[in-house]
């Protein structure tokens, strides 16, 4: 069974290059464009892991993070945060909420899917 995936990002091209990319790469895609659409997929879903933008429309990525992680029974859910903000501080903001990793935006698809694969424990 392959591993389930939520891309949580507002941007239309970023969203539809991301989902390419990964059902390319064999995965279950599901996709958000905001952050409170996100966090209801992700109750209903339960993704293996959520690639989440920081910079959202209702709820923000850190908030969508500390929601989630507030939550015993999502524990296991991977969240790998992608943003265009590479500021320590917010890179420290969003790992002190919960991410498993952080990305800033513009990253490299190989880069990506490596740090996809690593998170995951390399399952399709």
């Amino acid at each position: 069974m392959s591993a389930t995936i939520l891309i949580a990002d507002d941007e239309p091209n970023i969203l539809l290059s991301l989902e390419f990319l990964m059902q390319r790469e064999g995965y279950r895609v599901l996709v958000a464009r905001d952050g409170q659409q996100a966090l209801d997929t992700i109750l209903q879903q339960r993704p293996d892991l959520v690639l989440l933008d920081v910079m959202m429309p209702i709820k923000t990525g850190f908030d969508v993070c500390q929601a989630v992680r507030e939550h015993d029974e999502l524990a296991g859910i991977r969240i790998l945060m992608l943003t265009a903000k590479g500021r320590d501080t917010d890179m420290a903001k969003g790992l002190a909420l919960g991410a498993n990793d952080y990305m800033t935006k513009p990253f490299s698809t190989r880069e990506l899917v490596d740090k996809v694969r690593s998170l995951l424990g390399a399952q399709p």
